[in-house]
């Protein structure tokens, strides 16, 4: 469902990432792990087609990105960092706009912007200008959008950045009930999701794929995630 063939991004003489390679199949949700500045925005984007690759491919549902991005985008949900939201909007005007986008007739819009609310609980918020919302609630209402086009991959780069432990373990939760039906990749800086949620793990160090395996395989030396995510990373250790 997620394909990277040989990815590299080069700006100028600086390889952003270079011949990162990696399939995660149908149903596998799998954290993306590496230090701030390791190419994991980077990846995401050219998985999404938001950037081009300098070299390889890469293919969401068999679509390659850099040639049939709008078939891609059909199955794809993508969550930023941070992700781009309209402040004078409510959730519902977002998602109705969004809805309307894609062209979807009304009995579908309807329904689909229904499930949305309940799954990602905005039904206290749907009436609010959404920059009046706590970050907790403009995240969910990033991750509603996201899902509206009931998209078979999910794509969500630090989803609970930012957000207090209440609100991580309401988005987590959301992630949870999610992999249960999609194929998840999601970055992140909190190890703790990643025994949470993710069953397997991509760990990426100055542009390269250092780590690809089962969670649990980081685990049976004994050694903490933290321990393995500085071994992992030298060059961030100080």
């Amino acid at each position: 469902m997620i394909e990277a063939i040989g990815l590299s991004k080069y700006y100028g003489d600086f390889a952003a990432i270079d011949d990162v390679s990696f399939k995660i199949h149908r149903g596998e949700v799998v954290a993306f792990l590496g230090p701030n500045g390791a190419g994991k925005s980077t990846t995401m984007k050219l998985l999404t087609g938001y950037l081009s690759p300098t070299a390889g491919v890469a293919k969401i549902a068999g679509h390659d990105m850099a040639q049939d991005r709008l078939g891609g985008a059909t199955v794809l949900g993508y969550l930023p960092e941070n992700g781009p939201l309209y402040p004078d909007m409510t959730p519902r005007g977002l998602l109705e706009f969004f809805a309307d986008a894609r062209g979807m007739p009304p009995a579908r819009k309807k329904q689909r912007i229904e499930a949305v609310v309940e799954l990602c609980a905005l039904g206290s918020v749907i009436g609010k200008a959404i920059g009046k919302l706590s970050k907790g609630f403009r995240q969910r209402v990033g991750m509603a959008q996201v899902l509206l086009h009931e998209p078979e991959v999910l794509i969500m780069d630090e989803p609970t950045a930012g957000l207090d432990p209440n609100q991580i373990r309401e988005v987590r939760d959301t992630i949870r009930r999610l992999g249960q039906s999609k194929t998840i990749l999601l970055s992140t800086h909190i190890l703790q999701e990643v025994t949470a949620i993710a069953g397997r793990v991509l760990f990426i160090n100055e542009g390269r794929l250092v780590f690809d395996g089962p969670t649990p395989e980081l685990l049976k030396d004994g050694k903490s995630l933290d321990e393995h995510f500085h071994e992992m990373s030298p060059a961030a250790v100080d």
